[in-house]
């Protein structure tokens, strides 16, 4: 991303620090916080084989026809377009990192999203690690999970370097994370991890956050499902509403022209407008907001602007949201109830 895209997108690389004094004491699981589906797909590696969790058929046709198959499940599995450390200048604060383990890797661990990645997992911490110490006020949820392959070794590997690298950032999972709280102890690191094994052995980590998607590629049935899940009440710490859209087999058939980032442009307007409707808190509230393609519009300033909400005064936020894109802008509106 380059300066004239971060300044033209509204730069929230530390909108923690600054939020007002009356929500530094507010658990961060009840403050509205902006993620990023399937954070590291920016990288995909398209001479990579199709993942063994994939379908059978899926995997043969890969292993006849690679040129075709691998190309087109990026185009798909492709749902971010900046790296981490840019995510976090936009204020993303909720990283969604998919482990897993190449066939011909090594005893490198990647992460994976219908195909692996470039990247490694060791890349991505300390690219992490480093604007982590840019930025001593901010606090970042890491997600790890699926863990494709891994071994137990590769689990003690990647729970040992998290730790050697972040040390007294972590925040134990035995607290009741605040932003004072946090500040207090120069802990900037919430690390949930989809091992439940891993994690009773380890008081660093926090069970795996639960992430809501609605498994559709139709904006419309996403919104259905949130607020479905939203009226069977929330969950009691830290959980994810999942606006990311999903492709299934038939879909792709009937547009194979089209790609996950287009899906996504269509969707926006109808998505983020139902996102300036939510707010944060306890009683059935947003937490954690997760969108694909989070470097095409305003999302991150608008989860941001929900927390003034609970001040009872909504964020100065034009009333209009642009999302920019390369080919043009698509109109987004929302309001600042």
């Amino acid at each position: 991303m380059d300066d004239e895209q971060r300044q033209q997108l509204g730069g929230n690389a530390d909108w923690m620090s600054c939020l007002p004094e009356e929500l530094l004491d507010v658990p961060l699981w009840n403050l509205a916080i902006p993620g990023s589906h399937d954070s590291m797909s920016f990288c995909l590696d398209v001479s990579s084989p199709v993942l063994r969790s994939q379908p059978c058929l899926l995997r043969v046709i890969d292993r006849l026809f690679p040129c075709w198959t691998r190309p087109c499940i990026s185009r798909w599995a492709t749902t971010q377009q900046s790296v981490l450390s840019d995510q976090c200048d936009l204020g993303i604060r909720f990283l969604d990192l998919r482990v897993a383990r190449k066939p011909a890797g090594g005893s490198k661990l990647f992460f994976a999203h219908g195909i692996y990645t470039l990247m490694t997992v060791k890349e991505a911490l300390d690219e992490l690690a480093n604007w982590l110490d840019a930025h001593p006020k901010e606090i970042v949820i890491i997600s790890c999970s699926h863990f494709e392959s891994l071994t137990d070794r590769d689990h003690a590997w990647l729970v040992e370097y998290i730790i050697m690298l972040f040390r007294k950032k972590l925040c134990s999972s035995q607290d009741t994370p605040t932003l004072r709280s946090c500040w207090s102890r120069s802990q900037q690191v919430i690390v949930s991890y989809g091992n439940q094994q891993v994690v009773l052995q380890h008081p660093e980590l926090w069970t795996g956050v639960p992430y809501s998607y609605a498994d559709s590629p139709d904006p419309e049935k996403v919104i259905a499902y949130l607020e479905e899940q939203k009226s069977r009440g929330r969950p009691a710490g830290f959980y994810v509403s999942g606006l990311n859209l999903t492709e299934d087999t038939p879909y792709v058939l009937l547009h194979p022209l089209q790609t996950m980032r287009k899906m996504t442009l269509k969707a926006l307007s109808l998505l983020l407008s139902w996102t300036s409707e939510q707010r944060p808190g306890p009683e059935g509230g947003v937490n954690i907001i997760c969108c694909d393609f989070v470097g095409i519009s305003q999302f991150c300033s608008l989860v941001i602007g929900l927390n003034y909400k609970l001040l009872g005064r909504p964020r100065t936020l034009a009333a209009r949201t642009v999302c920019r894109t390369l080919g043009g802008t698509i109109d987004c509106y929302h309001s600042n109830r």
